[in-house]
């Protein structure tokens, strides 16, 4: 019997603007790639340059993908997110600010990664607030567990950096157990980390402030391709 796949996030129906409809619609063609399992992707035939490529798994609405494209404009920047809404307001923010350095695929990331991105090849991979699904009968639907962080890793070039950051304390916790039994990653410091100066403060980190959570960011780089 085939057994359904679980989950990390769920498809909410969010309302999209008409804005960002309408940037999904007339702005694909400029940033969207669209999914295939034919072969990995080539950066420098998608960016056009051989500067270096950082994926962000989840970008929810875009706002952080955006300041740090619009920041490091001599990277570039692919970002995963299966929410329409999201989609269609990073396209904008992009195209108000003319940015060049971002693409965008709407798809599931377990699905995207071994299908498209070859091994050794990213600088960096970013999961900023990944849903915490904090009641223990859902802790199965958590993106961060042994056999995503492998994939991960893979990708990752020698010297590049994983970093995840969470509100929740008991996620953050088992993130750092997690990354710990990989053999290729090394943690860049005894435990959490500060905030790295790249990361923008998000709503969602100030809205678990305002609720009293405090914010662990975790960075990981990759020691070896064995």
């Amino acid at each position: 019997m085939h057994q359904r796949k679980i989950r990390s996030y769920i498809l909410r129906a969010g309302r999209m603007s008409k804005g960002q409809k309408e940037a999904r619609l007339k702005l694909a063609h400029k940033y969207l790639i669209d999914f295939h399992a034919d072969k990995p992707l080539s950066f420098a035939s998608i960016f056009g340059n051989k500067h270096p490529t950082v994926l962000e798994i989840g970008f929810g609405m875009g706002d952080t993908t955006f300041e740090i494209a619009k920041n490091n404009k001599d990277t570039n920047y692919i970002g995963i997110e299966v929410h329409p809404p999201g989609v269609g307001r990073l396209l904008n923010l992009c195209e108000a600010e003319t940015l060049t350095n971002v693409r965008v695929i709407e798809r599931d990331a377990t699905e995207v990664i071994p299908k498209m991105f070859d091994h050794d090849s990213l600088a960096g991979v970013h999961i900023f607030f990944p849903d915490p699904w904090p009641k223990k009968r859902h802790h199965k639907r958590r993106l961060i567990n042994k056999e995503f962080v492998d994939m991960i890793a893979t990708t990752l070039q020698e010297g590049s950096y994983l970093h995840i950051a969470t509100d929740w304390e008991e996620y953050a916790t088992e993130t750092l157990n997690i990354l710990e039994q990989n053999p290729i990653l090394q943690n860049t410091s005894e435990t959490f980390t500060a905030r790295p100066d790249y990361r923008p403060v998000t709503k969602f980190e100030r809205r678990g402030i305002n609720l009293g959570h405090n914010v662990f960011d975790i960075v990981f780089r990759k020691i070896s391709s064995i």
